[in-house]
């Protein structure tokens, strides 16, 4: 017995209670407070999740190479920060995660995932926006900011703040990116028979090229990463959709059907696939959860509000198409019917691809789930050094950071340690409670922000925001 199970079979009792902790969080506490709170900023934006779509695509439009409005030659464009936060929301969870919810709950589950994106989007808008409000400049040039600026800065909370960092960088920047680590060198051992040890040591090493290079760095990887691998994954999706057309308005029908079933209500199943949606959802587009603000404050832009709509986008990148695209090429050939036979989330996929297209499409499910684990580790990284930042201006601390999330990916290429991985969940849903207290009581900047952003775009006006127009706002130092 390695020295993997033996902890795993040591800790066995104290992972069962995790688990049970993790069960009530997310199947109970944090489903009750976002799904109101999102509802909630949805009515008091007047959907501008929705109305605002097309404003979304112009913005993300004009952040794009040379046509950015970056004025700081060491900060990063619009686009470049969607790219980074993109590249963390985009992860396994979009397929393995996807393709266990309909597994368990059934194709219900994937209608209720679409809900979650709509009304949390708002959420989404928000965080970013007061991420940008709140942020401040780097001695170095750039921005820095998140949930930790906006909780000390906007309620006047650096403890709120202490805690949210602590949280998000073992959460994020260490387990989670071990986590995605994880999941690259298993799936590459099982398709192509690589060494799990070597594929490690070949991931620190890219790990450590790119985060070393800070964010600047990362951002160049993720607007070239993040396009290719969503744009080849969407592409492989729309192929299977079209060859299997006909069978699109049935596939349609058996998921509003299992989403609404009379048949899920009588046996008692009908709360279990809108919980299993929900969560996965939400766990998928972390709307709300405080992770993408950290890459929002980076922009630099003219308006809060540019940045928060173009984060609100990135909630529907990641659900309505990165995600429902795993649903469909599932569903489509199947026509909802799946026998898992055992097998797990991403062998299912694989079995269906295989089957559909050939051994072919079965290499690129794994070179697909290694891209995106792998743009997750960049994003995860950058998550934990902003708020390393927050914690402390000494920069050994983000080199000795930077350090140790090397060696985590390195260690959960060849290791397993489920309750690690179960403390990484705990840990997400209690910096998640801790940002949903926040915004929801700094949201009215955000509503005041969106009025005058509507305001100025009404009056035929590049919107541009100056902390003068809105003097009652206490500790805003980078909009003078």
């Amino acid at each position: 017995m390695s020295w993997i199970e033996q902890f795993n079979q040591a800790a066995a009792p104290f992972n069962n209670v995790i688990l049970a902790v993790n069960d009530f969080l997310w199947g109970y506490v944090l489903i009750a407070i976002l799904i109101p709170v999102g509802i909630y900023f949805t009515l008091k934006l007047r959907g501008v999740q929705i109305r605002s779509f097309k404003e979304m695509i112009v913005l993300l439009g004009s952040g794009i190479g040379k046509k950015g409005e970056k004025k700081d030659k060491n900060s990063i464009s619009s686009f470049q920060a969607f790219a980074i936060s993109t590249a963390s929301r985009v992860g396994t969870g979009n397929i393995v995660g996807v393709t266990i919810a309909i597994v368990t709950g059934g194709p219900g589950a994937v209608f209720w995932m679409w809900i979650v994106a709509l009304v949390g989007a708002a959420s989404s808008f928000v965080e970013s926006t007061l991420a940008q409000l709140y942020k401040e400049r780097e001695p170095e040039g750039g921005f820095v900011g998140g949930p930790a600026f906006y909780m000390e800065k906007g309620l006047n909370k650096r403890w709120m703040g202490i805690a949210f960092s602590i949280l998000i960088t073992v959460c994020f920047g260490f387990i989670f990116n071990a986590v995605q680590a994880n999941t690259i060198t298993m799936s590459m051992e099982t398709t192509f028979g690589f060494n799990r040890i070597m594929v490690g040591i070949v991931l620190a090493m890219i790990t450590g090229i790119v985060i070393f290079g800070g964010v600047k760095r990362i951002a160049h990887v993720s607007e070239v990463l993040v396009p290719i691998m969503a744009g080849a994954y969407l592409l492989l999706a729309l192929y299977i959709l079209i060859t299997n057309i006909t069978a699109l308005p049935e596939v349609f029908g058996i998921i509003f059907k299992n989403a609404f079933g009379f048949e899920q209500i009588v046996g008692g199943t009908f709360g279990g696939v809108v919980l299993l949606g929900v969560k996965r959802g939400l766990f998928s587009n972390e709307a709300g959860m405080g992770s993408a603000p950290n890459v929002a404050a980076t922009a630099d832009v003219s308006h809060p509000v540019k940045q928060g709509l173009i984060q609100a986008l990135g909630v529907f990148t990641d659900t309505l198409l990165i995600c429902s695209a795993t649903a469909f090429m599932i569903l489509l050939p199947t026509g909802g019917v799946i026998d898992a036979n055992g097998m797990s989330g991403i062998s299912i996929v694989n079995s269906i691809l295989t089957t559909e297209l050939g051994a072919w499409a079965g290499m690129f499910l794994t070179v697909s789930l290694t891209l995106f684990a792998l743009s997750s580790v960049f994003g995860n990284y950058y998550y934990g050094e902003s708020n390393i930042e927050f914690l402390t201006s000494k920069r050994r601390y983000v080199h000795m950071y930077r350090a140790v999330v090397i060696l985590m990916v390195f260690f959960g290429s060849i290791a397993g340690l489920d309750l690690v991985w179960n403390l990484a969940d705990v840990f997400m849903g209690l910096m998640a409670l801790l940002n949903l207290c926040a915004i929801v009581l700094l949201g009215k900047h955000a509503f005041r922000l969106l009025k005058d952003y509507e305001d100025q775009k009404a009056a035929g006006k590049d919107p541009v925001f100056k902390a003068s127009s809105m003097p009652d706002i206490a500790n805003i130092t980078e909009w003078q």
